[in-house]
């Protein structure tokens, strides 16, 4: 194995020519190439020796080189199957990374993350964590596919979009569905930002590394999930409207039914969804579920 401080830069347009790769713009392919950048991900990530870590969309292998060197196992599974042969190369001196090809959207891991985290033995990763470079065209269902993971990582590690970044870490006053979402299952903080030029092809906006910390359970009980996201998507589906008329919408439910349910849990029913705390959205929850 390679140490971290011995890993050489990557020649991303070497390997692009060598392999005949190109930079697959429908599949927001943008492959970091600052080892700066890199290791300030690493720094942030705070990746311990026993931890297993899943990599989503390791492109060239930039990143993965670094996660190998300080975690116990990588595992990293890969869209582009164009980009497996290029891969292969580059990690070779790594013998801890599994390397996978499939859709993260779709491919079933549960069952290789829960043998390599609960088999009983001292060689067993203790922390499992997920590291992704997300396209943007997909955040926000990536982030969503990870927070309901059924093996449960302890932390997210996500470089996107800067303004997304910003915009999931925001407070009540300004919150978005994808906000609130995230801040139901764990903290959000930004962590690195990362200017275009750290990436080959450059995008057109900057980027930053999010970190968020899962909380052990969700702050809203797994029962009312449903009952709160449907409750946060028709608020944020009309959020130029008031609560009152905004919650209306939904089947049941009328401007007067919706003033009672949000005056009860002590809520202004001229309000408007971005406005509401987490602990506001708990308390409405609960007096809707009661109302049924």
């Amino acid at each position: 194995m390679v140490p971290a401080l011995e890993i050489p830069a990557l020649n991303v347009p070497y390997l692009l020519n060598k392999y005949k790769l190109y930079p697959k713009k429908k599949l927001g392919q943008n492959f970091l190439i600052d080892p700066q950048a890199v290791e300030k991900i690493i720094q942030a990530a705070e990746i311990s020796k026993n931890c297993l870590v899943l990599e989503i969309g390791p492109g060239l292998g930039s990143l993965t080189r670094y996660l190998a060197a300080k975690a116990q196992v990588v595992i990293a599974i890969e869209l582009d199957a164009s980009l497996i042969p290029a891969l292969e190369e580059v990690l070779q001196p790594w013998e801890n990374i599994h390397l996978v090809r499939g859709d993260i959207l779709k491919f079933n891991l549960d069952p290789l993350l829960a043998i390599l985290l609960h088999e009983k033995g001292p060689s067993q990763p203790q922390d499992f964590m997920v590291v992704a470079n997300i396209p943007y065209n997909i955040t926000s269902h990536l982030i969503r596919h990870l927070l309901e993971m059924k093996v449960k990582p302890s932390r997210l590690i996500l470089t996107i979009q800067r303004e997304v970044a910003e915009r999931i870490c925001a407070a009540p006053g300004d919150l978005s569905l994808l906000a609130l979402g995230v801040q139901v299952y764990g903290k959000p903080k930004q962590v690195v930002r990362i200017p275009a030029g750290a990436f080959y092809p450059p995008p057109k906006v900057d980027s930053a590394t999010l970190r968020i910390d899962l909380y052990p359970q969700p702050l809203i009980p797994s029962e009312q999930l449903d009952s709160f996201f449907l409750l946060a998507r028709a608020g944020f589906q009309q959020k130029r409207k008031n609560l009152r008329n905004a919650l209306s919408s939904l089947p049941g439910l009328n401007q007067q039914i919706s003033e009672r349910l949000l005056t009860a849990a002590g809520i202004d029913p001229t309000r408007r969804a971005q406005s509401l705390s987490l602990e506001e959205w708990q308390n409405l929850v609960e007096v809707y579920l009661k109302s049924r």
